[in-house]
């Protein structure tokens, strides 16, 4: 799983943006050639098995930061799972009809 780090234009509400996976050998320098164009570091890193999986991630806002703690969080956990598995069993019902 790869780590993503966003960046965003200043008073653009997160429309425009860019990313750089923090793997790469030459994320430090693009990181500050970024900043240097005026970009500024957008929330923390994204975690995602793909670039696509990351930007839709980071394009939901909050909702991934409040996913991943509601399954680290145990008591939660249960009702995330719950809620996943009712919606899986409504759209196998709905494929059947």
């Amino acid at each position: 799983m790869s780590k993503y780090q966003f960046f965003c234009k200043p008073n653009t509400n997160r429309k425009e943006f860019t990313f750089l996976n923090s793997d790469s050998d030459s994320f430090l320098r693009e990181k500050e050639q970024l900043l240097v164009q005026g970009f500024e570091v957008e929330d923390d890193y994204i975690y995602a098995e793909t670039e696509s999986e990351a930007v839709e991630k980071f394009k939901s806002n909050y909702l991934y930061a409040i996913e991943e703690y509601t399954k680290s969080n145990p008591v939660s956990g249960i009702f995330y799972q719950l809620n996943q598995l009712i919606g899986l069993l409504f759209k196998v019902f709905r494929k059947n009809k």
